[in-house]
C-alpha cells in the first residue's frame, strides 16, 4: 500500500528547501539593489512616470497609457488594457532604479505592439497554470486514497497540472529577458538615462530578473518531487 509517504518528512523535502532558499535569497538580492538605486537620482531628474509616457511617445504605443498603482514593486504590464502599471516606489520616483522599473514594463508594451510569440504564449497560459497550480495538489492528495486505477490516474493528472504551472515560469523567462532588453535599449536610444545611469540600470533589471530564474528553479525541483514521490505508484 502506498500510504501516507510525502504527507509527513520525507528526503525529498530537500528539494522544496532549496527551492525556498533560492527565493529567498532572490527577493533580498532585488529589493536590496533596488533599495541602493532608488536613492540615487537621475541626472535627467524625470519620474518613472514621466519616463514611461516619454518611451510610449517615442516608441508609437497607441492607445498605451500609465497608471498608478498601490503596492511596492507591484509594477505589471495588462495587455488587456494596454496600461503600464508602476506602484509606488516607481510612479512619482526620480531615481535610476525607477526609471529602470518603468521602462521594463514599457518593454512588454513593446513586445505586445510587435505581437513577440512568448508573451503570447504566456498569456494563452495563464489560465491553464492558474487552473493547475490550484488543482493539483488536491487531486494528487484525494489520489492517495484510492487504491485503484483512478488514484493512480488522478495522482499522475495531478503532476501534470502541476507542469503546466512549471512551463508558465519557463515561458516567462525570455519574455522577461527580453523586456529588459528592450527597456536598456529604448532608455538609451531617446537619451533618458546617461552611459553611468545605464551600467545602474542593468544591475537593477538583472537582479529583478533573477528572481524569474529563481521561481522558475524552485518550481522545477517541487514538479520533481512530486514525480519522485508518486511518479511511479503502483497498484495494491
Amino acid at each position: 500500500m502506498f500510504g501516507m509517504y510525502g504527507l509527513y518528512w520525507d528526503p525529498t523535502y530537500i528539494l522544496v528547501a532549496i527551492g525556498a532558499i533560492i527565493c529567498m535569497i532572490a527577493s533580498a538580492h532585488v529589493n536590496n539593489t533596488y533599495r541602493i538605486y532608488s536613492q540615487v537620482p537621475s541626472d535627467a531628474g524625470i519620474t518613472g512616470a514621466q519616463a514611461a509616457e516619454r518611451i510610449i511617445r517615442s516608441c508609437g504605443l497607441q492607445g498605451v497609457v500609465v497608471r498608478h498603482v498601490s503596492g511596492n514593486l507591484t509594477d505589471h504590464y495588462d495587455p488587456r488594457s494596454k496600461t503600464v502599471n508602476l506602484s509606488d516606489a516607481v510612479y512619482g520616483s526620480v531615481s535610476v532604479a525607477a526609471i529602470a522599473v518603468a521602462a521594463h514594463e514599457c518593454g512588454h508594451a513593446l513586445q505586445h505592439q510587435k505581437n513577440y510569440a512568448p508573451l503570447t504564449i504566456r498569456g494563452a497560459l495563464v489560465p491553464a497554470a492558474n487552473f493547475g497550480s490550484t488543482i493539483a495538489w488536491p487531486l494528487i492528495l484525494i489520489g492517495l486514497f484510492i487504491n485503484s486505477h483512478t488514484g493512480t490516474f488522478m495522482i499522475q493528472a495531478g503532476i501534470l497540472c502541476f507542469s503546466l504551472a512549471v512551463l508558465f515560469q519557463l515561458v516567462t523567462l525570455p519574455v522577461e529577458f527580453d523586456a529588459s532588453h528592450r527597456a536598456l535599449r529604448v532608455i538609451e536610444d531617446i537619451g533618458i538615462v546617461s552611459h553611468r545611469e545605464m551600467q545602474l540600470s542593468r544591475k537593477v533589471l538583472v537582479a529583478a530578473a533573477l528572481t524569474y530564474v529563481a521561481g522558475a528553479a524552485s518550481a522545477i525541483l517541487q514538479l520533481l518531487r512530486l514525480v519522485l514521490l508518486f511518479g511511479g505508484r503502483d497498484e495494491d
